[in-house]
């Protein structure tokens, strides 16, 4: 492994779904894969509705900063992807309470068809180490 790039393994998020790291770290940022909403002990999707869903992507990747050492508030950028852009402002309510203030990180949005597990709500980020 390149001395610069090391895996990062959190075990207060959800078991990864698939053959990648829950993180990277990298030239001093995180390359947080994308996080949906599982419950970290069941691996069950958490939530009915995309706010609560939202809610947990972002938890979950708390617990992924939280194991390299940080926090979402070094977000730099987050991509939420969801299969209901109808109910976008319901993803900015809970969005904004995780980023307070007058700074939050850049975004994109993305509608998609369909998400792993059959979650609404899929978010990654890149965050300063």
């Amino acid at each position: 492994m390149d001395a610069d790039r090391t895996t990062i393994d959190a075990r207060g998020a959800p078991v990864a779904v698939g053959p990648y790291s829950h993180a990277v770290r990298s030239a001093g940022l995180i390359y947080c894969s994308g996080q949906i909403p599982l419950d970290p002990e069941s691996g069950e999707i958490v939530g009915a509705d995309v706010a609560a869903q939202t809610r947990q992507c972002l938890a979950n990747l708390g617990a992924v900063c939280e194991a390299a050492g940080t926090d979402l508030s070094s977000a730099i950028r987050l991509t939420i992807y969801t299969t209901d852009l109808a109910s976008f402002s319901q993803i900015n309510e809970v969005y904004a309470g995780f980023f307070p203030g007058d700074d939050p990180p850049a975004r994109a949005a993305v509608g998609v068809e369909a998400l792993p597990k059959g979650a609404l709500v899929e978010i990654d980020a890149i965050v300063a180490a």
